[in-house]
């Protein structure tokens, strides 16, 4: 069980490519979220640098939608207006959308493919962690299954059924299985196997807010 609080990184934000757009239109922005980037800015102006700021400096009026984190990379959805935001907001809320991610994690998976559902909640001593906790915890779960086997490493497809902080890092630790290049949930093997987070958001499909019309995107994966 990790017990310390873990150790503050400098944030480097990558600075190339600013922004990678996947697609664009009057509702909607779709972008390609590098690993490193904050989504949102943080409290002191060292963390200004952010999704939303390179996106707002090219599409006035971008809004957050739903969130990735700093170490994860992949599709993400802002909107573009107030009409678009709320209907894209209740979709997420509703869990009328369907995402994928591919991981990379330490060991050998030994079943080809499980659900977890375990309840997570604030690690509040060791913020900004999440933990199980079968007593408060909000439900999550994650349907995976195996992509392929690679030595010592397992490659996995993800599929959140709910959107909880850290909720597939931490089910994977409680797999027994970090993801590798976790600075805050992987052993220091697992953490030094991989020079970033191997988590990556490869797809997203949504209900365009005019009209309805389902919209897949996807991203490949970069490791």
């Amino acid at each position: 069980m990790l017990t310390t609080p873990p150790v503050p990184r400098a944030y480097a934000p990558p600075l190339s490519p600013d922004l990678v757009v996947l697609h664009a239109d009057d509702d909607l922005l779709v972008l390609d979220k590098p690993s490193g980037l904050l989504t949102v800015p943080g409290k002191s102006a060292d963390l200004a640098d952010c999704l939303i700021a390179r996106a707002e400096a090219r599409f006035p009026g971008a809004r957050i939608v739903h969130r990735l984190d700093m170490d994860t990379s992949g599709v993400i959805v802002l909107a573009r207006n107030p009409h678009a935001h709320r209907h894209l907001g209740l979709q997420f809320e509703r869990r009328h959308v369907s995402k994928h991610y591919e991981a990379r994690v330490w060991g050998r998976v030994a079943s080809d493919c499980g659900t977890i559902n375990l309840p997570l909640a604030c690690d509040w001593p060791n913020r900004p962690r999440q933990h199980i906790d079968p007593a408060g915890g909000r439900h999550a779960r994650t349907d995976w299954r195996v992509m392929a086997r690679d030595g010592e490493t397992t490659r996995l497809r993800l599929e959140p059924l709910t959107g909880r902080s850290h909720q597939l890092r931490v089910h994977l630790l409680t797999l027994g299985h970090p993801i590798l290049g976790d600075p805050l949930y992987a052993h220091r093997d697992a953490l030094e196997a991989a020079e970033r987070l191997q988590l990556h958001a490869a797809s997203l499909t949504i209900r365009h807010p005019t009209g309805g019309r389902p919209c897949h995107f996807t991203s490949p994966c970069p490791f």
